[in-house]
């Protein structure tokens, strides 16, 4: 291949690259205008939402769990 069409074909990827980074650019742009206009409501008003309080877990909740990679408690690794 000779240099020419060496350059040839560099110029060819980055006119493609320059195309698909305009077209993300857009896509972008309408992503943006579309949160804009569709605000998600404030985090008190979100359905489903949990608080999660920092008092330590209620032990009981694990005393039939595995130990994950070490089998069940009070028996040996095999």
């Amino acid at each position: 291949m000779s240099l020419h069409e060496e350059l040839t074909a560099v110029q060819r990827c980055l006119d493609d690259l320059a195309r698909t980074v305009g077209r993300l650019e857009r896509s972008l742009a309408q992503l943006r205008e579309a949160d804009a206009t569709d605000r998600s409501p404030a985090p008190d008003q979100r359905a489903g939402m949990v608080t999660i309080t920092e008092a330590p877990y209620d032990a009981t909740l694990w005393t039939d769990s595995d130990d994950e990679g070490l089998g069940v408690r009070g028996r040996h690794a095999p």
